[in-house]
């Protein structure tokens, strides 16, 4: 337990920031899944535009690497252009 008022401080945002970063990345996880169990191209493509805003704005606030988000979204765009095809 903390003794310095700061420290004690410290502990409360690191709790709410924890709190926070976590629902984030959980959503983010929600969107990628939506995309990946579209069956219908036209469901994908929506669900893809939700999923890359949602990875965009988390490498923007820091929730994940910009590279990462760069990745995923390469990587769903390239799965949806495929379900596309078919």
């Amino acid at each position: 337990m903390p003794h310095h008022k700061s420290a004690m401080k410290r502990v409360k945002t690191n709790a709410k920031r924890n709190l926070r970063n976590r629902f984030a990345k959980k959503t983010l996880r929600t969107k990628v899944k939506q995309v990946r169990l579209a069956t219908d191209p036209e469901k994908a493509d929506k669900a893809l535009h939700e999923a890359i805003s949602a990875l965009d704005k988390a490498a923007r606030k820091g929730f994940i690497h910009k590279n990462k988000a760069a990745r995923s979204t390469s990587r769903l765009v390239k799965f949806v252009n495929k379900l596309k095809a078919q």
